[in-house]
Order: C-alpha cells, then sequence, then structure tokens
C-alpha cells in the first residue's frame, strides 16, 4: 500500500542525518543534547518509587495537578508570573508537541506564519500541515539580530502568529530589552499570536537575563511560551 506524504518536501531530519554520520564515524555527536553523564541517582530512585508505588494510569489531559502547581511556582519565583494552574498550564510529551499543538491551535488554512530563520526544523511542517502558510525572515549575520524592520514590511492582513526562539536554537542568540520593546510595539498595531520557544531558558551566558515572554503582561497575554525538562533537568 503506497500512501502519499502531506509533506513530500521534508526529508529526513538533519538530526537523524547527523547522528548516523557520528555513528557511521565514530565521532562526538554535536548535533543534538545528548548528555555524556547518566542522570543522577537520587532522580533514578525517585521514578522507580513513584512507578512502584502505582502512579503509572493515564494523567489528566493538562498534566499532572502537583506538576502543574510546581511550574506555577517556579513561573512566579523566577519571572513574577502568577499563572493560574487549570487554565494556563498545559503538560505535554516534550516541547515540540508542545509546539505543535500550539500551531495547529491557531493556524487556519491561508493563515500566514513569521519564522526567523535558522529555525527549528518542526516549525514549518506544523505550519504546513495545518494549511498555513511559513514567512522566513533571516536573522543578520553575523550579530544574528532581528531585523523588525523587515518583521513589518512582512505582516500582512493574513498574519496569524509569530514564532519567537530565545535563547536561540543553533546561534544562541538573546532576546534583548530593544526587541522586547520592537515585538510588544508590533503585536500591538497587529493582532496575532505569539509561540515563545524558550527551552533553552536556563542555558544564558555573561550575566545575561533570559527575557521570558512570561515577564511582560502585552506579549504574555497573546502568548504560548514553551519550556522544556529536557533542556534543564
Amino acid at each position: 500500500m503506497q500512501l502519499d506524504s502531506k509533506l513530500p518536501h521534508v526529508g529526513t531530519t538533519i538530526f537523524s542525518i547527523m547522528s548516523r554520520m557520528a555513528a557511521e564515524s565514530n565521532a562526538i555527536n554535536l548535533s543534538q543534547g545528548f548528555p555524556d553523564f547518566n542522570a543522577p541517582r537520587e532522580l533514578l530512585d525517585a521514578v522507580t518509587e513513584a512507578m512502584l508505588s502505582g502512579q503509572n494510569q493515564y494523567a489528566p489531559q493538562n498534566g499532572v495537578e502537583e506538576l502543574r502547581v510546581a511550574i506555577a511556582k517556579k513561573s512566579e519565583a523566577i519571572y513574577g508570573a502568577n499563572l493560574d494552574k487549570d487554565q494556563e498550564i498545559t503538560v505535554s510529551s516534550g516541547a515540540s508537541e508542545a509546539i505543535f499543538n500550539a500551531v495547529t491551535a491557531v493556524i487556519h488554512p491561508g493563515d500566514e506564519a513569521i519564522l526567523f530563520d535558522p529555525a527549528y526544523d518542526c516549525y514549518e511542517p506544523a505550519i504546513r500541515l495545518a494549511g498555513g502558510v511559513a514567512k522566513r525572515i533571516p536573522l543578520k549575520f553575523p550579530s544574528y539580530d532581528y531585523d523588525w524592520d523587515q518583521v513589518r514590511d512582512t505582516l500582512s492582513p493574513k498574519t496569524r502568529l509569530i514564532m519567537i526562539n530565545s535563547p536561540h536554537n543553533p546561534t544562541g542568540k538573546i532576546l534583548r530589552d530593544q526587541d522586547i520593546e520592537a515585538l510588544t510595539t508590533i503585536v500591538r498595531d497587529h493582532d496575532c499570536v505569539l509561540i515563545s520557544d524558550e527551552v533553552y531558558e536556563h542555558i544564558v551566558f555573561d550575566g545575561e537575563p533570559h527575557r521570558s515572554f512570561l515577564k511582560y503582561p502585552e506579549l504574555r497575554e497573546r502568548s504560548f511560551v514553551i519550556s522544556s525538562f529536557g533542556k534543564t533537568y
């Protein structure tokens, strides 16, 4: 039986290609975040204890309440964001699923979404599967700055979504205060949704703060903020 792909122009992910090449060459694999050490024994013991105590049933659709409470406390402690554990926090099976869910929730056929290149390779396929059109804007080499004038020129009545990744993968670029100000002005004048991919929120150097959208009320109210256990813990 032959199945026709909904994404015929999307080939094998670069992560799979580089991982295969690293294995074939017995080389260090820098394509993905594979730690070269095991998880802490305390964590392994805690997971084992939870499984042995019978915590193996289907979770609530938006995640286990105890976990959502912990996420809310962390968000308030770090970003000053008072999140409703029932209405504003959802636990997914990884950040990529959360991104897919957010994209497909807001993009309808014909809608446009703005991405910044280089972009994580799951962004555009999700947009296309939802019937949307990706509008790609390159970050300016060599500093990988955002070109907010080009963003304004790219906006149209069809623009439904802007996707931001900070700290950025793979460049390490982080949003600065002037970026937050520019983006806030743009969305104030153009009613669109934001997806803020913040999975590297705790990997920031040189004393710089991570500028989460949770800290800025005008951005927060129109944003899906994506975080990840895998990149931090």
